[in-house]
């Protein structure tokens, strides 16, 4: 499973990409707001820092015209740009000219297997699941993915579906049993996957014996 990093903070970008953690970056407006700087330079900072990886930026025009003049301005900035829109009518109208142009695209708010299905039609290179608000479900949410997964497959569609509203280790873990092929994860648990209990427990034992060593 690939791991992308879904946030818009420039120095939690950098520490997954120097840990070999990052296959990716995905951004929303919440994200960029929270970056607290003008988009332009927020921006052009991730493009620069992730110049080899897909980085999902997300545009908020309403009509399928309106849609492909923005994504098609904002394509120029990157080679490896991946316009992020919605799941509607309007967008996936855009999506099938973009996707023509050889435009990137990310559809996102996806919570059904009929809706993956739409958006792999109109040649969307991702769509993204969203588990957030979802994962109360349980075992029912997952299900969900995994159909989304086996229909995609099944339709024999080149589109990868993305994980995303990632907010605990435990939610990684099933995706990646599920077979989810990427997983959008929030800075946050990307460092709390490194850690578990017993291994601080145990690492702590070690250090204690070590040093009753002779040296």
């Amino acid at each position: 499973m690939q791991l992308f990093i879904d946030t818009a903070i420039l120095k939690e970008i950098e520490w997954g990409i120097e840990r070999g953690l990052v296959d990716g970056v995905t951004t929303n407006p919440t994200l960029l707001n929270k970056a607290d700087r003008k988009l332009g330079d927020v921006v052009n900072d991730i493009l620069e820092v992730v110049s080899d990886k897909p980085v999902s930026i997300q545009i908020m025009s309403q009509t399928a015209d309106e849609i492909i003049e923005e994504a098609k301005t904002v394509a120029k900035l990157g080679k490896n740009v991946v316009i992020k829109l919605p799941m509607t009518d309007e967008g996936m109208m855009a999506v099938r000219e973009l996707s023509a142009k050889g435009i990137k695209t990310n559809v996102t708010l996806v919570f059904s297997v009929s809706q993956a299905l739409l958006a792999a039609r109109a040649g969307a290179t991702y769509v993204s699941a969203f588990d957030g608000t979802l994962q109360n479900v349980g075992d029912a949410q997952f299900a969900t993915l995994e159909q989304m997964i086996h229909a995609l497959k099944q339709s024999d569609s080149a589109t990868q579906l993305i994980l995303g509203a990632i907010h605990d280790v435990s939610q990684v873990e099933r995706a990646a049993v599920a077979g989810v092929p990427i997983a959008s994860i929030p800075f946050k648990v990307l460092v709390q996957m490194y850690r578990h209990d017993q291994t601080d427990k145990g690492e702590k034992k070690f250090l204690e014996e070590w040093d009753k060593i002779p040296k």
